[in-house]
């Protein structure tokens, strides 16, 4: 496959401290897509700052902040690509996420989306939280159906319809079940190609415990 074919999505809302990270680990890819589309959500930091250190290799977008699902959406209008990857700001894709991908459509031609396994890390803040899920399922791989290990034709969007903008949290894995619904052809990678950064502006919290529901969901 070309590569003209895939288009990578980056929504983010005050995302200065992680932006430039995710961003390079899309430029690591060993397969290189056709644009790269930051989708800046009202942020109010130096996040437009941070993506113009990246030039003409990035496509930036500002609109008024309207959550994550709308952020998404708004790429998805711009991509170009038959193909799509989303990657949340704060997170990361080892270098051979994209290539792998491709590899499963060239082999299986029927396949309308790929997903892969994830692994959560823990921010030096957090480093007791960290210890506290050694062992636990959390700190091991799991199956990733969130968006940052999601490759899709651009056409699965056309069946399914876009993300719902209307929830909170949760809109992914409302996809991925309207996606199932509709019996698109999915394929999940064993490997693990994303890895999931956990920090304190992407957890809720509880009284007496931090609760990480919403970050898995996303």
């Amino acid at each position: 496959m070309k590569p003209s074919l895939v288009s990578c999505i980056v929504p983010v809302f005050n995302g200065e401290r992680y932006l430039g990270e995710a961003l390079e680990s899309i430029l690591a890819q060993t397969y290189r897509p056709r644009e790269i589309i930051v989708v800046d959500d009202g942020s109010t930091d130096t996040t437009p700052a941070v993506a113009a250190l990246y030039g003409d290799r990035v496509l930036y977008i500002r609109q008024d902040n309207a959550g994550a699902p709308s952020a998404r959406n708004r790429g998805l209008s711009l991509a170009r690509g038959e193909f799509v990857a989303f990657l949340d700001a704060d997170d990361l894709w080892r270098s051979e996420k994209l290539q792998r991908q491709i590899r499963q459509f060239e082999s299986r031609p029927e396949l309308d989306l790929s997903v892969t396994y994830l692994q959560n890390f823990w921010v030096a803040e957090l480093k007791d939280e960290e210890t506290r899920f050694k062992g636990h399922r959390l700190s091991e791989p799991v199956p990733g159906y969130v968006t940052q290990t999601l490759f899709a034709r651009r056409s699965a969007f056309d069946r399914v319809g876009l993300f719902n903008e209307s929830l909170k949290v949760g809109d992914p894995t409302d996809w991925f079940l309207r996606a199932a619904e509709r019996g698109l052809a999915t394929e999940m990678l064993s490997d693990v190609l994303v890895d999931r950064r956990m920090h304190e502006s992407n957890m809720s919290m509880q009284p007496g415990t931090r609760r990480m529901t919403s970050r898995m969901e996303d």
